[in-house]
């Protein structure tokens, strides 16, 4: 499966790129410049894996939580991409991504994942692994880190 992933939700913008079982991935932490990266770093990775969008089964974005401009972006250029190519696009959270990645590195099976979401909250999810996947427990929430650390007892 030939699959292209975006993600601007944070201060880091990241593309990646699976092609035949081949991995291609440009990560950065580039405040406020995620307009002005995301483009270039989808364009470098297709041509490094010698691929155009049409040969791409489908798409996907981290479509948050995160900096709403951060994840409007993403959005905008998913919207684009997939509309230009006619590819079907799937938006994955932010905090699902957060605790897969958990579980890939760490083999955490219970993994809480949270981020800053500014005056005086975060976003927050817990997550446990069924069958190699990170599945949600309850909602993701937008609380003050106080609730969250409750949540952990």
């Amino acid at each position: 499966m030939n699959i292209l992933i975006i993600d601007t939700a944070t201060e880091a913008c990241s593309v990646a790129l699976e092609v035949n079982q081949q991995v291609f991935n440009r990560f950065e932490v580039c405040p406020q410049q995620h307009s002005q990266r995301i483009l270039p770093m989808i364009d470098e990775v297709l041509k490094e894996a010698k691929v155009s969008l049409q040969d791409l089964d489908f798409i996907a974005f981290g479509r948050g939580p995160g900096s709403f401009t951060g994840v409007r972006i993403a959005t905008g250029v998913i919207q684009g991409l997939a509309l230009g190519a006619e590819l079907q696009v799937v938006g994955i959270s932010t905090l699902a991504a957060m605790a897969q990645q958990a579980y890939v590195q760490h083999q955490s099976e219970h993994v809480t994942a949270a981020i800053d979401a500014r005056m005086s909250e975060v976003y927050f999810g817990q997550y446990h692994v069924q069958q190699n996947v990170m599945r949600l427990i309850g909602e993701e929430q937008v609380i003050p880190p106080e609730q969250g650390a409750e949540l952990l007892r």
